[in-house]
């Protein structure tokens, strides 16, 4: 079966199913395609694919006329219905991995996923996880899901772990460019994978196993996590202090060896970055040890929203203003610049703390229409007028878009809290972090 599949690889005859068609799975489907490469989507959202089938894209990241390229050659297909598992010889799982109510992973997805790929999947197929999780989820969670098919992993079908890096809005690295880390569970698979992925990817990088990849992705988000997390804290003394932050930063940049800059913010965003600890901690209780950095570095993240709030209040206060009652305008909701992007943005947490707080709150952001927060609030973008910016008590930097007029902002502005190094000059209205 192992030769059988390789050919169909080196023929460009093998099907590549890709479950989930969000912001991983997408991009990933597309370049396949792009290269000639036969793709069926599988989505539980119908209308997402009525929209791939239509050609109509969705995900900032990728190119509408190359999904209409593939769409209309007939390379790149979607569809609802799992049954068609059974006519793939590659399935990527490409699904969410949220967290719980208690912090937890909430595996429902994932498992899911293995349940219909259990349930469909025929024999000689390569199955590979893409999503973010724990370390041990393939070989520990997935495989006896796989197996309850009566299939053998190594034998009958192969598993691997291959974790997404995507960065949403970066103009450098693409799917295509960003190199790939795999670890499958045996020599063949690891082979299997290398020459399917390497169709898509420019570079694939492997490792030993696959709970060798699901750290390897643990280790990238945590290490960002941990310096954020560290300038966060350095910025909130250097307030305190009256130190401009920003200009240690740029200083210290000069350096040309041994200093890697991060920028502090009103919090972490993202799918990965605020999760990934979790998933680490989840994992690291099961063998009794206590992550003890990683835990601190996510309370100080968990805790910017807060103290931006308080931030905020200080500011109001110095103008004999109550946060109570006052219209607060947040520039921006996505969790980095221009992107249209809100998962886990910290300003949707600190429009919450400002709201609890009795302020009256409103958003802009070009790239957002419309958010709902973690308390269930839903907002509409608002029109940017230079009455709008006038008539707020207050407007905050949440986001650094590229499309803001900032100086025709702040020089209309009662009194401004940035939060993003929007604002490069001292201005006496201006309240930087």
């Amino acid at each position: 079966m192992y030769t059988t599949l390789m050919k169909k690889i080196e023929q460009n005859k093998e099907l590549v199913g890709v479950l989930g068609l969000g912001y991983v799975g997408l991009p990933l489907a597309v370049e396949f395609a792009l290269k000639g490469v036969n793709v069926l989507g599988f989505e539980k959202n119908a209308e997402k694919a009525s929209s791939v089938n239509a050609g109509t894209n969705y995900i900032g990241d990728v190119v509408d006329a190359e999904l209409k390229q593939v769409v209309e050659k007939g390379h790149l297909k979607a569809t609802i219905d799992s049954a068609r598992i059974k006519e793939c010889d590659v399935l990527l799982i490409c699904v969410p991995t949220p967290l719980d109510i208690f912090q937890k992973p909430d595996m429902k997805y994932i498992q899911s996923s293995c349940e219909d790929i259990s349930k469909y999947m025929k024999s000689g197929t390569f199955v590979a996880l893409e999503s973010t999780t724990y370390p041990t989820t393939t070989e520990e969670f997935m495989l006896p899901i796989l197996e309850k098919s009566g299939l053998k992993e190594g034998k009958d079908f192969w598993l691997a772990f291959s974790p997404e890096r995507v960065d949403p809005g970066n103009l450098n690295y693409k799917t295509r460019n960003t190199p790939k880390v795999l670890g499958a569970m045996s020599s063949e698979g690891l082979e299997l994978g290398k020459a399917i992925y390497a169709k898509a990817i420019e570079n694939v990088c492997t490792v030993s196993s696959p709970r060798a990849a699901e750290m390897v992705k643990i280790l990238e988000n945590t290490y960002r996590l941990v310096n954020i997390s560290l300038i966060n804290e350095l910025a909130l003394i250097c307030g305190k202090m009256d130190i401009d932050i920003w200009e240690v930063i740029e200083a210290a940049k000069t350096k040309p060896y041994g200093f890697t800059p991060f920028y502090p913010g009103p919090g972490i965003g993202g799918h990965c970055i605020p999760l990934d600890p979790f998933y680490l901690e989840y994992v690291a209780k099961k063998y009794h040890f206590d992550l003890t950095m990683i835990h601190t570095a996510g309370q100080i993240n968990t805790q910017m929203p807060h103290r931006m709030m308080i931030k905020i209040n200080s500011a109001l206060n110095r103008q004999k203003k109550s946060l109570n009652g006052s219209k607060i305008l947040f520039m921006g909701v996505a969790y980095k610049a221009n992107i249209n992007d809100e998962r886990e943005s910290p300003a949707l947490r600190l429009m919450d703390e400002v709201k609890r707080k009795g302020a009256d709150v409103t958003y802009y952001d070009p790239y957002i229409p419309t958010v709902t927060t973690e308390a269930g609030h839903t907002y509409k973008s608002v029109e940017l007028s230079d009455a709008a910016v006038a008539e707020a008590d207050c407007v905050v930097f949440t986001t650094a878009h590229k499309a803001f007029n900032v100086e025709n902002i702040v020089s209309r502005a009662k009194l401004v809290v940035d939060l993003r190094n929007a604002v490069k000059t001292k201005r006496e209205n201006v309240v930087k972090l």
